[in-house]
């Protein structure tokens, strides 16, 4: 799973635009109650997972699982995809 934090990471930081040393933005912080991804942010979120690891996040998914964080995000991926 830790090759998908990886990913994830550095996907976000490049795709939002956060910087290396922003102390706020750790593998656990609240990526949308921080504001570092917005609605739109994570509409764009979803299509990478979706293309990155070929799974489908349906909105049964969003309501079932906490995808605030990329630990989060992380470990569902690890769910879906049997990693």
């Amino acid at each position: 799973m830790e090759d998908i934090m990886l990913e994830l990471e550095r996907h976000i930081r490049e795709r939002y635009e956060i910087e290396e040393n922003d102390d706020d933005f750790t593998t656990d912080v609240h990526l949308f109650d921080y504001g570092f991804i917005d609605s739109i942010g994570a509409t764009a979120l979803i299509a990478h997972i979706e293309k990155t690891y070929g799974i489908q996040v349906t909105n049964q998914d969003l309501m079932l699982y906490p995808l605030n964080t990329i630990t989060e995000i992380s470990s569902f991926i690890a769910a879906k995809t049997g990693r």
